[in-house]
């Protein structure tokens, strides 16, 4: 598929009661709004397609970015696509989409610690997503490695950014479904931290309480595990 072919699907398949959703969850600038479900189904279609992926960044349309996500080959992004993809990002919807990309890269591990220390919303927010996302990969990391990160999110969490927090408050619990003993380090953080406040505009999304859902989450692993 052309690039033009894929923008005229994806316009066709956009909405505006998705738009509006879309819009209400801060992504602003051009877009069709297009349900994640047809985005899905036209990344399967497409399948991998670095060049088409490169092409619908390009566009700067969101649902092109977020398939361009999809369609992107991981082994083929380099230093320079991923730090230019990075600063156009302008919503947490398209952060979660990128960093999901950045994920499964050959260079995860160096731009987390990058973007953690950028200064940039959106790359901040993304580099704490590459964390939660080191801490739910079963790699054999030892703890120690998680633990200036849950002393950096005790320490700084409330004056970060917006999404920034969130985002942070997401790794911690992601840190904190490790194990047992990563749960009571970010059980004992989280209790200490208290509310962690975010900004979800005019939507019904809330922060989820970090020591609340971890035990909520390590009782089900625990149920789990005495299934099998």
């Amino acid at each position: 598929m052309t690039t033009d072919d894929v923008l005229a699907e994806l316009e066709a398949l956009g909405t505006e009661q998705n738009r509006k959703v879309y819009r209400r969850h801060g992504v602003g600038g051009a877009q069709f709004g297009v349900s994640y479900a047809n985005l899905r189904t036209l990344a399967k279609r497409i399948g991998r397609d670095h060049a088409l992926a490169r092409s619908l960044w390009a566009s700067g349309n969101h649902d092109a970015r977020v398939l361009a996500t999809r369609v992107a080959h991981p082994p083929l992004a380099d230093d320079a696509l991923l730090d230019a993809w990075a600063a156009d990002l302008d919503s947490y919807v398209l952060t979660d989409a990128f960093s999901e990309f950045a994920a499964q890269t050959g260079w995860a591990q160096r731009k987390r610690d990058a973007w953690i220390d950028s200064d940039g919303e959106w790359t901040e927010a993304a580099g704490w997503n590459l964390l939660a996302r080191d801490a739910l990969r079963d790699d054999g990391r030892p703890d120690a490695f998680f633990a200036p990160y849950l002393a950096r999110i005790e320490r700084t969490v409330h004056d970060q950014k917006n999404r920034v927090r969130h985002a942070m408050n997401n790794a911690l619990i992601a840190v904190g479904t490790r194990n047992d003993a990563l749960a009571a380090q970010a059980t004992a953080a989280a209790e200490r931290i208290g509310t962690v406040e975010v900004n979800h505009g005019a939507t019904n999304c809330t922060t989820p309480d970090a020591a609340a859902y971890i035990a909520k989450t390590r009782a089900r692993q625990r149920a789990r595990a005495a299934k099998r």
